[in-house]
């Protein structure tokens, strides 16, 4: 058994900064050889004044929903420093990811999808159900998808968003992946999400974009999967939720070619 299935892989990391890390050793650990790339940047929201006005009403509401990991470390720290959280609110997280930040704020009893993680998966559990009048407060960047919302107000919920940080592009240097593309030394590209995939595709410019269609991308959602092919690339790989989802595709596609 090879224990080593990434070996000589140059594999492009695309997450935040500050979430990379991870991803980045479990490439390492596999032999490969991760490049640190964000094409996302999380940022503090411009005025805190409505966040930190919603955080003094947490009393009033029966379930805080956390739509991502970032969102969760934005919103906890401000609460935290704060106040303690209301004993019956309820929290609802989408990921992994968010559950385990929870975790990291003391929070042992979250409601989460076990399998799928969107808001679809979310809206399908029980807890989400019978919402009528009770008042729901969603932690999340700014924009973003409204559906869940929108089905939560449909169910008779009072749904309130906090928007707790911006995404934004960051200002970093594409000319050593461009090189290592053009000396064909760059083998595959993990994304998280559909924004991200167009953030690259800007930051890459016109000379990057034809060889990011002919590169391997790995995603682990359907729905940038399907922007993905969308935008034209030809080889796009739906891997299982999260890091571990992300490796195990890794391996398994360039441990069926190598073999």
């Amino acid at each position: 058994m090879n224990d080593r299935p990434l070996r000589g892989k140059n594999i492009v990391v695309t997450r935040p900064v500050h979430q990379a890390q991870e991803l980045g050793a479990l490439i390492r650990a596999a032999g490969g050889n991760p490049i640190l790339f964000p094409v996302l940047e999380i940022r503090d929201v411009e005025d805190l004044k409505p966040l930190l006005a919603l955080i003094e009403r947490l009393d009033e509401f029966d379930l805080a929903v956390f739509i991502s990991p970032n969102a969760v470390v934005k919103a906890m720290n401000l609460i935290t420093a704060r106040r303690a959280l209301p004993a019956k609110l309820a929290l609802v997280a989408i990921g992994r990811g968010s559950v385990k930040e929870l975790g990291r704020f003391g929070a042992t009893e979250v409601i989460a999808p076990a399998r799928r993680f969107d808001s679809e998966a979310l809206l399908e559990l029980p807890a989400l159900q019978d919402v009528s009048g009770k008042r729901v407060v969603v932690f999340r960047g700014d924009g973003g998808r409204e559906l869940l919302g929108d089905t939560l107000q449909a169910r008779g919920a009072l749904v309130e968003y906090a928007e707790c940080y911006r995404r934004g592009t960051p200002d970093v240097d594409a000319a050593p992946l461009l090189e290592a593309w053009a000396r064909n030394e760059l083998h595959a590209i993990t994304m998280t999400s559909s924004e991200g995939l167009h953030n690259l595709i800007e930051m890459i410019g016109s000379p990057g974009r034809a060889r990011l269609r002919k590169t391997p991308l790995f995603v682990p959602h359907a729905r940038i999967a399907e922007v993905a092919r969308g935008l034209g690339l030809a080889t796009v790989i739906v891997t299982e939720p999260g890091d571990d989802g992300l490796l195990a595709g890794l391996t398994d596609y360039f441990g069926k070619r190598d073999s």
